[in-house]
């Protein structure tokens, strides 16, 4: 099985949102390789968090690579507008959505990365004809919607199942799992093939946000 290395990304929906500047300066400082954003609109999932002015904030605080989830639908319609607020790259849901391929397309066309999520209950099946098609698989470690939510141990032979479809066809795809992640699930989804950490709570309750990114990287 192929191993990439691991980066991190701490999710800012488990920050203050008060200081998102501070917060995405603090991630910086830490030494993540991004920060995760999180969009929702209620109706996908039954939140409400950030949108276009919160990622066009965090983009003057920081360099780092911002990662924007949208759970939202017709994502389609919100390319541009979260392209244009500084989103390097955005993944939206198989789920929240008719035109996966067009959306995929649009994106890239953009300059920009492209990913694609898919809820705990989302058959494998659905994964392989797209993995080719994008630059990430995000695999959902807990039901979209809420932060500080059980890790589901069941995601993990997803996990494992998509790295042996990428290593078999020779795919550089990313691996990213969302949800739980904490120093004991991060490791058996690095152990799975998982490469990208998205980690809220466990890193936001760290006295040593460093150290703890640190020893996430180092996972093997």
């Amino acid at each position: 099985m192929k191993k990439n290395s691991v980066q991190v990304y701490p999710s800012i929906l488990s920050g203050d949102f008060g200081k998102i500047a501070e917060e995405s300066k603090r991630i910086e400082a830490a030494g993540a390789d991004g920060i995760h954003i999180d969009i929702m609109d209620g109706h996908f999932v039954p939140n409400l968090t950030l949108g276009p002015k919160a990622v066009s904030s965090i983009r003057k605080a920081t360099s780092l690579f911002l990662d924007v989830h949208l759970m939202i639908y017709s994502p389609y319609d919100y390319i541009e507008t979260f392209i244009a607020a500084g989103a390097d790259r955005i993944t939206f849901h198989i789920e929240a959505t008719e035109d996966v391929q067009e959306t995929l397309d649009f994106i890239q066309r953009c300059g920009k990365k492209a990913g694609l999520a898919f809820r705990p209950e989302t058959s494998f099946s659905m994964i392989p004809k797209y993995l080719g098609q994008c630059d990430l698989i995000l695999l959902m470690t807990v039901n979209p919607g809420f932060g500080g939510q059980k890790f589901m141990p069941d995601v993990i032979e997803k996990v494992k199942l998509t790295r042996e479809s990428c290593d078999r066809l020779s795919l550089s795809t990313h691996i990213q799992v969302d949800g739980g992640i904490n120093e004991k699930t991060a490791a058996q989804c690095v152990e799975a093939g998982a490469d990208v950490l998205v980690s809220g709570d466990y890193l936001f309750r760290q006295k040593d946000m460093a150290k703890a990114i640190a020893s996430l990287k180092e996972l093997r």
